[in-house]
């Protein structure tokens, strides 16, 4: 999904395509369907963390509009702001002492990020790397919290190496070179040894020990089958550690790496990926997340009596992050959900209570009024079993079916998950369905289904697109004869190719930001997304592969498009540069199909500002139901 490009657009001499932006008017609170203004400006909580005793939440809130380092009482109570950072920051972590943190901030989304301590009051900040152009990652803290590891690009521009910098002069010095992404993660306590991962494809990585006292790598994982090893949490004496991997299995499973006789030993090994690895309450309790149909199902395990502790009946149904205090028994919970856009539950796991620390706002909606999807998995013509959500309007006419909208998500190494996005829930409130749907190639369906349309499979995604209105048929709860179909950036692709590979199947095609010539775009791809690409793709420099590109390309099935079709692109898009819509548009155009165009000035890969995501959004409401007719919603 992510494509790089270097060339400006032409002009565009279409000045009926360029939209204005909406001035966003929410309207009254309890209006139903509520308006897309209310769905733009409801508000969540990102990164919490728990301070080392267990006492406070830090979190990324845009409360103000802008995302900012807040820190609230891990019982809960008052929020208070700490950063006021021009444009935000973009991460944070608690040091070893609890006293202070250290956030990142870039300048406008650039990800070339500086450093910053803030102590935990919020009223004294020291430089801790200042910006210098080059991108960087933060990695760890050491256990005396007096160096940190973080990655960089500073050498060449291009290659991640990683590098210690002192706290209290402010200097770092190189410790490893990398090639293409070393990312250091976690540090030993009470040792030396940093755990690293280079990444390896779009869905891999390998496996590194880093002594920072020597700057000796001792490699321990790069298996033959790309394998991910993600979520490290090490025991509190630094004689091992926790992790989720899918080494030499379909699935992520939950794993322990003994550092004195390098052993690997499996712990959990459910048929879904284990995602979350955390130990809480010095050791005493290991937490970890499975990915059930794109639910998160928490497991929490009493290490002393080797027993699981049952979830509380207050934690809602939805998607996990986890994040515990080293010290203190307590989890921290951020729960995402159609009807929670992000909040964080606080469970001390000794007392066995759970509370609800924050309260983020849904802009007056009533969440009883927003829908929870049904996972659904269904057979394709190949055998394959794909998945997807599907999100019915509550107040249906029980004599007629809704419309329905398949959702295909970007990536492609995504989920489609049932967490809350505003453009689903409006469509929803306005009496049109959504299908918001798992095609071969996404993940949290273990790494042989990931990498199912890799490479010559590829034509296989958009028959996935064609058959899921063959399912929704069959299911017989949605009216598939009012079908549309609608992507951005890889899922723009989708709605690009099946609208003239499989013509007749949709009604109407929706496609932001698509790929329309496969072969410019991984031609025009970045150094790094190059080396995923191979993998992921094919090496567009063979002939073969580029005749079999230029033959999966939507631009050749272009004249057989009979439906109607809008497209949104922002000019300024450094991924998949506009020419990629504004061809599409020109041939539909030409052969008298009808089209709506919204072609962004002031935008790039997405629509981020508030009057271009209410314009937009307006436009797809009413394209979508000038197209599939109005649901008879009571």
């Amino acid at each position: 999904g992510s494509r790089a490009h270097a060339g400006q657009s032409e002009d565009w001499p279409f000045p009926q395509d360029i939209p204005k932006p909406s001035s966003a008017r929410p309207g009254l609170a309890g209006a139903y369907p509520a308006s897309i203004e209310r769905f733009l400006l409801v508000r969540s909580v990102s990164g919490a963390a728990l301070s080392p005793d267990g006492t406070t939440l830090a979190l990324t809130a845009r409360i103000t509009g802008v995302p900012q380092l807040w820190t609230v009482p891990a019982t809960g109570g008052w929020p208070r702001q700490l950063t006021f950072a021009a444009g935000g920051i973009t991460m944070h972590r608690w040091a070893p002492d609890g006293k202070s943190l250290i956030y990142a901030a870039d300048r406008d989304g650039n990800e070339r990020q500086a450093f910053t301590f803030i102590s935990a009051d919020g009223r004294k900040e020291q430089v801790a790397l200042a910006y210098d152009g080059s991108f960087r990652v933060f990695g760890a803290f050491a256990p005396d919290g007096r160096r940190f590891v973080y990655s960089s690009t500073k050498r060449n521009g291009t290659d991640f190496d990683i590098y210690l910098a002192e706290r209290g002069t402010g200097t770092s010095r190189l410790l490893h070179r990398g090639r293409f992404g070393w990312f250091a993660s976690s540090w030993q306590p009470g040792g030396d040894l940093v755990l690293v991962s280079e990444t390896r494809g779009e869905d891999g990585n390998d496996l590194h020990l880093l002594d920072t006292g020597t700057g000796a790598v001792e490699t321990l994982f790069a298996p033959e089958d790309p394998s991910a090893f993600t979520s490290f949490a090490w025991m509190p004496d630094g004689s091992g550690f926790f992790m989720a991997t899918n080494l030499d299995r379909d699935h992520a499973g939950l794993a322990f790496f003994d550092l004195k006789t390098r052993r690997l030993s499996w712990l959990a090994t459910p048929d879904r990926d284990v995602e979350d690895v955390a130990l809480a309450g010095r050791g005493r309790y290991l937490a970890w997340t499975e990915n059930d149909g794109g639910f998160s199902r928490l497991v929490v395990e009493d290490r002393r009596t080797g027993k699981r502790i049952p979830v509380p009946a207050g934690l809602p149904r939805g998607i996990y992050t986890l994040a515990a205090s080293a010290d203190a028994a307590r989890l921290a919970i951020t729960v995402r959900s159609p009807q929670i856009p992000g909040d964080v539950w606080v469970w001390d796991l000794a007392r066995g209570a759970l509370w609800r620390a924050t309260q983020s706002t849904l802009a007056g909606i009533d969440p009883a009024r927003l829908v929870m999807p049904e996972s659904l998995f269904f057979a394709a013509s190949d055998g394959l079993r794909l998945h997807g959500l599907l999100y019915l309007p509550r107040a249906m006419d029980p004599d007629t079916k809704p419309p329905v909208v398949v959702r295909v998500h970007g990536g492609p190494t995504a989920q489609a998950r049932p967490r809350f996005d505003p453009v689903i829930q409006y469509l929803v409130g306005r009496g049109i369905a959504v299908f918001d749907l798992n095609f071969r190639g996404s993940t949290g369906f273990g790494k042989r289904f990931a990498r199912a349309d890799n490479g010559r499979e590829r034509p296989k995604a958009v028959r996935d697109v064609a058959e899921a209105v063959a399912f929704l048929r069959r299911d017989g709860r949605v009216d598939a004869d009012r079908a549309a179909v609608m992507g951005g950036s890889y899922g723009g692709f989708l709605v690009n190719a099946v609208m003239g590979m499989y013509p007749g199947v949709y009604k109407a095609g929706v496609s932001f930001v698509g790929v329309s010539d496969w072969v410019r775009a991984l031609e025009e791809a970045s150094p790094a997304l190059k080396a995923s690409d191979r993998l992921e793709y094919g090496d567009i420099t063979d002939p073969a592969w580029r005749a079999f590109f230029a033959e999966i390309s939507p631009i050749r099935y272009a004249d057989r498009i009979r439906a109607p079709m809008l497209f949104s692109h922002g000019a300024n898009d450094p991924r998949d540069p506009v020419t990629e819509s504004d061809r599409m548009v020109r041939i539909l155009r030409r052969n008298g199909v009808p089209v709506t165009y919204l072609r962004f000035p002031d935008e790039g890969h997405g629509v981020r500002r508030l009057g271009n995501r209410v314009t937009l959004y307006r436009a797809v409401a009413a394209f979508l139901e000038a197209h599939l007719g109005k649901a008879a919603a009571r």
